[in-house]
């Protein structure tokens, strides 16, 4: 048998007794988690709030592995967790969840279209990819303190020589593509810089100061000016970093007559320093546990990625305006104070989080309002989540090389068609061009086509699963759960009747592809809830 056969009889037999995890749960994780906890249960006695019911296991199976895997479960997974009794068993899957690659290569992903959005239209940016989430990656299997990571990023060498590395399989990983990038713009490396690592969307007052919040023209060249000494040359087919003034310390502002000094945001003065950088002093400040804006949108950030929606809103704009709500400051000054006293450990602060009661509501019910979290709420999936989702839906093993999935057209023509998330996963749409691709794609049809897909096949060949099984195992591959009485019922009268006149054996197989391509498609599929 050949490796997929093998994983693929593997995750088909049930489960004889739950595996052990090699990661534990974190106390400071559990200690952070009551205090989540207690803040949001004071909030809704307070405003006379009733959460909804607690999500049931495999609700929190399917939802945790979409946030921290960025794909479902697979089969074996699902049967594992279903069938522990333990009373920890959702903290021990968290701690396993992040101590393996998966986690690692979701989160590089999650935050390379943040650090890297001119990859989504440029294609001379798609070439830097493979390398920053390489180095991405790297960063989050070795559980980099986020501080460290946003320093690395601010102060990277950037030199002709770094920069022709980047193309090197050989070479050290490194976040020099961040300038590549951005083309070595001062005005394009502040405005991520302000709206990744501080929640502000300071670029709006790039032209003009900003209308309805307090950021002015000077203060956006200010921060663009700790970038005033990166050369770049644009050579039509790629940018070439030049070199960098590591005394240039001033802009002049486009269009006018008016010299800026580097200044940071919230109006303190630079200490510049002897043979110190301009890039290095702003990174001094940006990560210090003083700073008024970086932790709050590092937790921010995370929060919005585990429930849809940030403490406040939008992430990227957090200091006021117009459009700004606020769902819960003290607890995200208190998270922001703890997140920053314990070292910047992005993986406590996700065990944290997925660990507290707001984050294991059901999403069920009918109001669609659910005020300060007391409901989880439906996430429409990113392309990559879907893609991946699909994949291990349909039998494509995890150990899956990820040069594999890079060099897969199938899947850059999925990308293609999905596109980046837009706006918020609470407000996702999908497009009539999505529909017919799950419905009709390659992907989906060849999957669900008896003899031709993977899990299928096996589901349909294994001489040891029943029919009731065999329904139970494209619900578990496709939804992470077992069909009810009622979907059980209703799958076995489909079968049923659609096993008449000749070759009763091949209808039936054909009716499970059927149930198989209908799951695929459903809105509990595509949908993180």
């Amino acid at each position: 048998m050949n490796r997929v056969s093998l994983w693929l009889a593997a995750a088909l037999l049930p489960a004889c007794a739950p595996a052990a995890d090699a990661a534990e749960p974190s106390a400071a994780a559990t200690a952070l988690a009551a205090r989540i906890d207690r803040a949001l249960e004071t909030a809704w006695a307070e405003k006379n709030l009733t959460p909804a019911a607690a999500a049931d296991d495999a609700e929190f199976l399917r939802r945790v592995t979409l946030d921290l895997a960025g794909r479902i479960p697979t089969v074996a997974e699902a049967r594992t967790f279903l069938a522990d009794r333990g009373a920890d068993r959702r903290r021990r899957l968290v701690a396993g969840l992040l101590a393996r690659p998966v986690y690692a290569r979701h989160a590089a992903t999650v935050w390379r279209h943040l650090l890297l959005p001119e990859a989504e239209a440029n294609p001379r940016v798609q070439a830097l990819v493979p390398g920053f989430e390489h180095w991405l990656r790297g960063q989050f299997d070795r559980n980099v303190p986020f501080d460290q990571l946003a320093r690395t990023v601010l102060t990277t060498p950037v030199d002709p020589a770094s920069a022709q590395l980047v193309y090197s399989a050989a070479a050290e990983p490194s976040p020099v593509a961040f300038y590549l990038a951005k083309e070595g713009k001062p005005e394009n490396l502040a405005a991520t810089t302000a709206r990744v690592f501080l929640g502000i969307r300071l670029e709006c007052a790039q032209c003009h100061d900003h209308p309805f919040a307090a950021w002015t023209r000077d203060q956006f060249w200010g921060l663009a000016a700790f970038f005033a000494g990166i050369r770049a040359q644009d050579r039509g087919d790629e940018v070439v970093l030049d070199r960098e003034v590591l005394d240039r310390r001033e802009l002049l502002i486009p269009g006018s007559d008016r010299v800026v000094q580097g200044t940071f945001p919230d109006g303190t003065e630079p200490r510049w320093r002897f043979k110190v950088g301009p890039r290095q002093t702003l990174a001094d400040w940006v990560t210090a546990k003083n700073n008024p804006y970086f932790a709050r949108a590092a937790v921010n950030r995370v929060w919005a990625q585990l429930f849809g929606i940030g403490l406040v809103e939008p992430v990227d704009e957090m200091t006021g305006g117009q459009d700004t709500v606020s769902h819960h400051p003290a607890l995200l000054a208190e998270l922001a104070e703890a997140f920053a006293a314990g070292g910047y450990d992005q993986k406590v602060l996700v065990e944290a989080i997925t660990a507290t009661r707001a984050y294991q509501l059901t999403s069920r019910g009918r109001s669609p309002d659910a005020p300060l979290f007391t409901r989880h709420s439906l996430r429409g999936l990113t392309g990559e989540q879907l893609y991946d989702s699909l994949a291990t839906a349909t039998g494509q093993p995890d150990h899956f090389t990820d040069d594999d999935r890079r060099g897969s057209s199938a899947r850059a023509d999925f990308l293609a068609r999905f596109g980046p998330q837009t706006g918020r996963p609470v407000d996702h749409e999908t497009s009539i061009v999505q529909a017919l691709t799950l419905m009709n794609g390659s992907l989906v049809a060849g999957a669900t086509t008896p003899g031709r897909g993977d899990l299928l096949a096996a589901v349909l060949d294994a001489p040891f699963l029943t029919e009731r099984e065999r329904v139970e195992t494209v619900y578990l591959a496709a939804l992470a759960r077992r069909p009810t009485r009622q979907e059980a019922g209703r799958a076995h009268e489909f079968i049923e009747a659609a096993a008449t006149g000749r070759d009763p054996a091949a209808r039936r197989n054909e009716a499970v592809a059927d149930i198989f391509w209908a799951l695929l498609n459903s809105a509990e599929f595509v949908f993180n809830h």
